[in-house]
């Protein structure tokens, strides 16, 4: 690579971290750590979770942008120039944290696990039925390389697993569903739940009454999505009424929840503060250099944004 700047701007602590690996890796490219801009016409290549503001002119000679997570639906895509390539953070910390959330989350809901702790909290000892995990339909929204897996994982415990996806997909072991009228069938048989939908136009308030009335009464949800598709009061009175028996939260909207408000205290919702899954700075900051050099070589980067569907 030609010298040139990478500007990392998120967690301060990560981007010392990334520093030391492109230091071993990329010692040619001037790695600084925001506000450290330097000459700002010499920034080539930028990480961020939320750019700075007036990006393009701050930046002229910007090449591309990568986000410092697996999200991108924190950039307003719109305000960013057309040519401009968004990569988001495909890296196997974030695969590996949130197989290990998911499947935790999974097996406490089909061990029952929530009911035993209401249990343990009024005195009784009641032993429930135990199924096994054949017995029990896992279903996943969302078949990118998070969810696929996920699944892959569920499927090693013995689950009977499907996915859904707005377009086709082939997991090994997996019943695969697409589409809107892939939908329908696909919620009718899932006792739990799992939320890996990037946040679009689309899935913003997916996760409402008309798609809880399509699940088999008493369905566990997980979660880890993004805050904006649970549409709250409908997962409260989907609760309340018993079509939904417990859920599992790692993302609201916003973060963090304010005092009082009623996800913090409903016995039927375990919430955790999105932490799911965070990336690994070395392993992260080894990504995106392998990115660099498929940049320069002129090959397709891993983790392209198509702007066309957000994700």
């Amino acid at each position: 690579m030609q010298p040139c700047t990478f500007l990392y701007k998120s967690d301060a602590a990560r981007g010392r971290q990334w520093a030391e690996v492109f230091r071993e890796r990329l010692p040619m490219v001037d790695f600084r750590i925001w506000p450290d801009v330097g000459d700002p016409a010499q920034v080539r290549f930028l990480a961020a979770w939320e750019p700075p503001p007036d990006l393009v002119h701050s930046f002229p000679n910007l090449q591309v942008l990568f986000s410092s997570g697996a999200g991108v639906d924190q950039f307003d895509l719109a305000a960013l120039p057309p040519t401009l390539p968004l990569v988001r953070m495909v890296e196997p910390g974030i695969i590996h944290g949130m197989v290990e959330y998911v499947s935790h989350a999974v097996l406490g809901l089909h061990r029952d696990m929530p009911q035993y702790r209401r249990q343990q909290q009024a005195g009784q000892w009641q032993p429930l039925p135990v199924r096994p995990a054949s017995a029990r339909r896992i279903g996943v929204l969302g078949l990118g390389s998070l969810g696929q897996a996920v699944l892959r994982r569920l499927v090693d415990f013995g689950f009977d697993c499907a996915g859904w996806s707005r377009s086709s997909h082939e997991v090994p072991g997996v019943q695969c569903h697409a589409g809107a009228e892939g939908l329908g069938r696909f919620l009718a048989r899932t006792d739990i739940l799992v939320c890996l939908l990037p946040l679009t136009d689309a899935t913003r308030g997916f996760l409402g009454a008309p798609l809880f009335a399509q699940l088999p009464r008493g369905a566990g949800l997980v979660q880890v999505g993004r805050g904006p598709q649970l549409v709250e009061a409908d997962l409260l009175a989907a609760l309340e009424a018993g079509q939904l028996g417990d859920a599992v939260l790692d993302v609201t909207d916003p973060e963090p929840l304010p005092a009082g408000h009623a996800f913090w205290r409903h016995p039927r919702i375990q919430l955790t503060p999105h932490i799911a899954s965070m990336t690994q700075p070395q392993s992260a900051a080894e990504v995106v250099i392998d990115n660099l050099r498929r940049f320069e070589a002129g090959e397709p980067m891993t983790g392209l944004v198509d702007r066309i569907k957000g994700y």
